[in-house]
């Protein structure tokens, strides 16, 4: 299967199989966004509790928080986001098209086989570029854009319910913030000593405007994002860096099973980094439009605590117990998507398996929505059913099951293999006299006579 197929596959396979559907699709659908169905809950909430088990349950030295999605909107003044948070924009004169001029100009040199990073660059150095190869407009052909200009990522609100009472607020940008907003309590409340962590997941908001790759880049995604606060004059901070790096690649190639050969590490340039970060590099994954950023990992020193000490006028220092001494604690910033965390596994684990003509989402067992599939040979003699439902209530105390009955009993294996299901137990008359049902293991299709009062350590394994 080459990438563009398997982009096309796995577009398919969400809308058919319940994974990710359009929003809004009964009014025409909302672009980028998306909603995630009973399967893609249940693969995103597998995702989300990985993480959280390796990273926040898992730890010592970690805690969690879940801070809100509207905060003080000097948060973002202090944060930068109201002034620099924000793409380059252009628009085609005669087509109005509207696009990133960054990503205008790398599809460009990608298409010219010369690929070419000018993220991060200013914008009078993306409109240089655009002059200079007289690039044209991918919809129309025209080369009529308007000049380059900062269009700014921040979803505005407003609190109040009456007019007079209004005032201006943002949907978060990001959910960093609101952990360093909540440190002070955090520090106080538990006594946890540096370092340590704050690591949340929750929904932010960009108005950015994207390219179009499926839940790549949405409106409204999920983040899940860690502060390690350290002092920086009694840890390195280089040392923190390579153990977060290490962690990140160890949870996306053992934990999710994700191949090296997908996989690579990209430092920033001095140009592309933030202001405020010393080191920054991009755990990047070969999605079928080139590799792209996964999971971004960022040295941004005291700049948060600081600026928001300057807006908030609250000392956000810590002691240090041993002299006496007041600093601001660094930061080391281990920040992932988890809709792209989703959309990589889909893209990874679905498999065409010629030899069977048949279409497989080989999902490691602890992320597979179902773990397990229960069948009655028949729909329409009563006893198999009744004895089918109790193996089914069965396996359901012990882990996500489903209950399928339709069409023949192949058809019925296909379907569970599409939807990454490891085991198929069907019930047959055999059962009937036995106590034994027939387990079917969805990667090589092989299937085996089990006890029922077996079955539950069987599924498990």
């Amino acid at each position: 299967m080459n990438e563009n197929d398997l982009m096309t596959q796995v577009v398919a396979l969400c809308k058919r199989r319940g994974f990710i559907f359009p929003s809004s699709e009964i009014y025409g659908g909302l672009a980028n966004a998306y909603e995630y169905g009973p399967l893609g809950v249940e693969l995103k909430r597998n995702i989300k509790n990985l993480w959280w088990k390796t990273f926040i349950h898992d730890r010592i030295d970690m805690l969690g928080l879940d801070s809100s999605i509207i905060v003080h909107p000097k948060t973002w003044e202090a944060s930068g986001h109201i002034n620099s948070f924000s793409d380059p924009l252009v628009d085609c004169k005669n087509c109005q098209r509207r696009t990133r001029a960054d990503h205008l100009i790398e599809n460009y040199y990608a298409q010219k086989q010369e690929p070419k990073l000018v993220e991060g660059l200013p914008i009078e150095e993306l409109q240089k570029i655009i002059e200079k190869e007289q690039i044209a407009c991918p919809s129309c052909g025209e080369f009529q854009w308007t000049p380059v200009r900062k269009f700014n990522l921040l979803f505005e609100t407003s609190i109040g319910i009456v007019p007079e009472s209004e005032s201006k607020a943002y949907l978060r940008g990001e959910t960093a913030q609101g952990i360093f907003l909540s440190f002070k309590n955090i520090l106080d409340s538990t006594r946890v000593k540096l370092p340590f962590g704050i690591g949340q997941i929750g929904k932010s908001f960009r108005n950015e405007i994207t390219l179009g790759n499926f839940i790549f880049r949405t409106l409204e995604f999920e983040q899940a994002e860690i502060e390690y606060f350290f002092d920086p004059q009694n840890s390195n901070w280089e040392e923190l860096f390579d153990n977060w790096q290490e962690a990140m690649w160890q949870f996306v190639t053992i934990q999710l099973g994700i191949g090296k050969n997908n996989l690579r590490w990209r430092e920033h340039t001095d140009e592309e980094r933030s202001h405020y970060s010393l080191r920054t590099v991009d755990l990047e994954y070969n999605f079928p439009f080139g590799f792209k950023e996964l999971w971004g990992l960022a040295y941004r020193t005291d700049y948060d605590l600081k600026q928001h000490m300057e807006y908030s006028g609250q000392d956000l220092r810590v002691t240090d117990s041993s002299d006496g001494r007041k600093y601001i604690p660094h930061v080391i910033e281990p920040a992932v998507g988890i809709n792209r965390l989703l959309l990589m596994v889909l893209l990874e684990f679905l498999w065409q398996d010629e030899a069977n003509d048949r279409l497989v989402l080989k999902l490691p067992y602890h992320l597979a929505p179902y773990k397990a599939a229960v069948f009655p040979l028949l729909r329409n003699r009563p006893e198999l059913v009744a004895k089918a439902e109790s193996v089914f209530k069965l396996v359901q105390s012990a882990m996500p099951t489903t209950w399928d009955d339709r069409g023949n009993i192949g058809k019925r294996y296909l379907s569970q293999d599409e939807i990454g299901t490891p085991y198929g137990v069907t019930v047959d008359f055999q059962t009937l006299e036995d106590d034994t049902v027939t387990i079917r293991q969805r990667d090589t299709t092989k299937q085996a006579r089990v006890k029922i009062h077996d079955l539950l350590a069987e599924l498990a394994a």
